[in-house]
């Protein structure tokens, strides 16, 4: 069973198994506006957690997008390159940016459920 895990930079992490698909939060997307622009991450990309893993760009601005966890890139989700809207419109299930083999599970435990999340995004 998948398990959805949060940033503090407002990214979301679906760990299935050994791989995980990663986007950014619905706060995030209405924070940055329409988005224009999805700097997609190249496969085969080995990131670290934390580490910038690609880019996005709104009519407000340009914004790092951080890996949830550390991995190497896998898959990207090209449609955002022809409809980068997507992630306004659905930013936690249509756009996920890339998916990625895991290379340390244990680092979920740095991350946040999506009841922590809500409870952060209440002191923001």
């Amino acid at each position: 069973m998948p398990n959805t895990y949060y940033t503090k930079e407002h990214e979301w992490v679906t760990v299935d198994g050994t791989s995980a698909s990663v986007g950014i939060t619905d706060f995030a997307a209405h924070q940055l506006g329409d988005i224009t622009f999805v700097e997609l991450p190249k496969v085969g990309k080995t990131v670290k957690q934390f580490e910038v893993l690609c880019g996005i760009e709104s009519v407000k601005t340009a914004s790092d997008i951080y890996a949830p966890l550390s991995g190497k890139v896998v898959a990207v989700n090209d449609a955002l390159n022809d409809t980068p809207e997507v992630v306004n419109a659905s930013p936690e299930e249509s756009a996920w940016m890339a998916k990625l083999e895991i290379a340390d599970a244990s680092e979920t435990s740095k991350l946040m459920n999506r009841d922590q999340y809500l409870e952060y995004l209440k002191g923001l």
